[in-house]
């Protein structure tokens, strides 16, 4: 058989020479970026979110809505250990007013000298404090909001990171960085002193802390040689210990922390069991949840319980503290076997769970929790007059000028994401399983689902800012699916656009959340429902 001629076989290698070039440069225009540019990305998205957060933090200069409580609190822990009352007004400019009014004047030293019933465990409420320590003191509103402003840019990075290691596409957790750091919910909780950003962002870092566990664990079995040998341990993690403590420190902020350890451990427990059924584990039923699961649970719950406890260690150490006596003055009441100080520690827990399952006294802005992911009834946190006209008002000198703190959602990012939860469900179905649907619906399962049975209780929207990041993991889900299912230019325009719309509107939102002087009809303009007012 003849040779084929000289100058095609030239050709032939030449076109595979540029058949493995061109390979080269897709794979490498492709592929996943290295480690540090997925961080200075996620930094880049980071920085724009605190910039929403930390300019004119200051504003409003006045206690806003439950700050009255938290602020107060945590400026009379900083001082003298534990929270004290406040008288109900003090003498100011002539005339008795709210303490709240000289307090946001820079007269912080208005507080009496008893210990003050407190419904919510400590760690929040010194978390406020450090801010208030390390910013100047309770004279500035900016110290005693820098510790939710800072927790709400951490939150971003974190869940950057959370989507990252579910979806590994950066775009996908780019936008949702994005969405994170525009939403409103985030913005005017990252910008008031409130507490339940904390338990978010604690929440989330355990979250994500369990993800690298999932991680660790896989590849641990991964290595096992031998389906059939001895399972290897999974169980315990430095990571799970880890989750623990942060979930015991949210629960030391709020008691609905304890939901989340329930939920995530219980999840974490089911992902270790299913990983030993893909490797080819005999029995792997019985061995990852039960013998895991004890294993697991013997570890992380006392982590979780002695840092509960820990949170509490000024409540010990000072004998004038809330109910601290109690025990020595109502002799024979109580879990008798307990020493007097964990007696009163007890009573005291009984008496907060008594306020919290009994609490239903009417409110303006009482929302039912089954409207929270719809934000049908935001909070109003601040709403004032102004009598001149500064600002945005300067353009509609007729017009009253007004100044507004609205905890309300972007309504696309909260509508989208309340879809694409729904969505996200139908798409796993579709898919015969996939475990990332329950990293979408543990959020929901641990910060909302358990409210459900206090449908009576005064609730608050604002409450809902547990579920922003599950929100968006709902919505990034559907977006990792669309991935796989058109073509790269049809998901590009759609991730393009549905970014597009949502920083639109959060431009539109963004005074009215911040408290950004306006004309009295631009604030009316963003009342899109009756329930908004």
């Amino acid at each position: 058989m003849s040779q084929p001629p000289q100058p095609r076989a030239s050709a032939a290698r030449t076109g595979a020479r540029h058949a493995a070039h061109a390979a080269r440069v897709h794979a490498g225009l492709f592929a996943r970026p290295t480690r540090a540019v997925e961080w200075a990305c996620t930094l880049i998205v980071a920085l724009f979110g605190a910039l929403l957060r930390f300019v004119r933090l200051g504003e409003p200069r006045a206690v806003v809505f439950d700050e009255t409580y938290y602020v107060k609190d945590a400026w009379t822990m900083l001082q003298t250990g534990e929270p004290r009352n406040w008288p109900q007004t003090v003498p100011y400019l002539g005339q008795d007013v709210n303490p709240n009014i000289p307090f946001a004047s820079g007269e912080t030293d208005l507080w009496l000298d008893s210990a003050e019933y407190v419904v919510h465990p400590p760690v929040g409420k010194w978390f406020i404090a450090w801010g208030l320590k390390l910013f100047g003191g309770a004279a500035n509103p900016f110290a005693w909001r820098v510790a939710t402003a800072i927790a709400g840019t951490i939150a971003i990075i974190v869940l950057i990171r959370v989507i990252l290691r579910l979806f590994h596409n950066l775009p996908i957790a780019l936008f949702g960085g994005v969405l994170m750091a525009i939403d409103g919910v985030g913005i005017t909780m990252s910008r008031t002193g409130l507490l339940d950003i904390f338990i978010m962002v604690l929440a989330l870092g355990a979250f994500s802390l369990l993800l690298i566990h999932r991680d660790w664990a896989k590849a641990r079995l991964g290595r096992a040689a031998d389906p059939g040998a001895r399972p290897p341990q999974i169980a315990v993690s430095w990571y799970r210990i880890g989750a623990a403590v942060l979930l015991g420190l949210a629960t030391g902020v709020k008691w609905s922390g304890t939901y989340f350890m329930a939920v995530f451990c219980v999840t974490s427990v089911l992902w270790d069991a299913w990983m030993r059924h893909q490797a080819g584990y005999r029995r792997w039923f019985v061995t990852g949840v039960l013998r895991d699961g004890a294993v697991a649970a013997c570890t992380m719950l006392p982590v979780y319980a002695l840092t509960y406890l820990a949170t509490w260690t000024g409540w010990f150490l000072h004998p004038d503290s809330y109910m601290h006596d109690w025990a020595r003055l109502h002799p024979g009441e109580g879990i008798q076997w307990l020493p007097e100080s964990w007696r009163s520690f007890v009573q005291y827990h009984a008496q907060m769970w008594q306020f919290h399952t009994t609490l239903d006294a009417p409110h303006d802005y009482k929302a039912n929790p089954l409207t929270w992911p719809l934000q049908i009834r935001p909070t109003s946190f601040y709403w004032e007059k102004l009598p001149d006209h500064p600002g945005l008002c300067s353009l509609a000198p007729h017009s009253q000028c007004v100044a507004a703190v609205t905890s309300l959602g972007n309504p696309l990012i909260w509508w989208l994401g309340s879809l694409c939860a729904l969505g996200a469900i139908a798409i796993a179905i579709w898919r015969r399983g996939d475990w990332r649907i329950w990293a979408v619906l543990a959020g929901f399962l641990g910060g909302w689902l358990p409210w459900a049975q206090y449908l009576n209780r005064t609730t608050f929207t604002f409450y809902s800012i547990v579920l922003l990041p599950w929100m968006i993991m709902a919505i990034c889900y559907v977006f990792d699916w669309l991935r796989t299912t058109v073509s790269r230019a049809t998901w590009q325009a759609a991730l393009g656009s549905t970014l597009g719309l949502c920083l639109l509107v959060s431009a539109f939102f963004y005074p009215i959340w911040t408290a950004m002087p306006v004309p009295y009809e631009f604030w009316l303009s963003h009342m899109w429902l009756e329930s908004w007012i």
